[in-house]
């Protein structure tokens, strides 16, 4: 039995996912490869004592989210697109963050390009990710 964490579990679900041709040909497949590196850099903020406990209790929910098999678009049930709502989440909660304090958010990113550009574009993104009633419902989560 393998001890591979839930971020390396990601990283290869999302690229073999990227190789099939649902992947290739999915409008919004840059942002869902995002997604281990999202969620590798909301738990390197919570642990980060610049980022405020109110936060850190948004960025924890977010975490959960990611994590939980029961969600709005279930990943179990339709794959790797069922991360969509999870990266809204994310973004929303990391768009919080830099409209306050954006250096932990930009220290901590260990992914590729500009993190402050990548949020603003899967939140520009969100309502034809997700439709604008499942976006509502995202937001409302938190």
């Amino acid at each position: 039995m393998s001890n591979i964490d839930f971020y390396q579990q990601l990283r290869d679900k999302f690229s073999a996912w990227s190789q099939t041709d649902e992947g290739k040909n999915y409008q919004f497949a840059r942002y869902l490869l995002a997604a281990p590196d999202l969620f590798h850099l909301m738990c390197k903020l919570t642990l980060d004592k610049r980022v405020s406990v109110k936060h850190k209790a948004m960025l924890g929910g977010a975490v959960a989210y990611f994590i939980s098999p029961i969600d709005l678009i279930p990943e179990a049930i339709v794959g790797p697109l069922g991360y969509v709502d999870d990266i809204g989440m994310a973004a929303y909660v990391l768009k919080t963050i830099i409209n306050e304090n954006p250096e932990p958010v930009i220290e901590h990113w260990a992914g590729d390009g500009d993190v402050l550009e990548l949020v603003q574009k899967i939140l520009d993104a969100a309502d034809k990710m997700l439709g604008s009633g499942l976006w509502k419902k995202v937001k409302k989560y938190l």
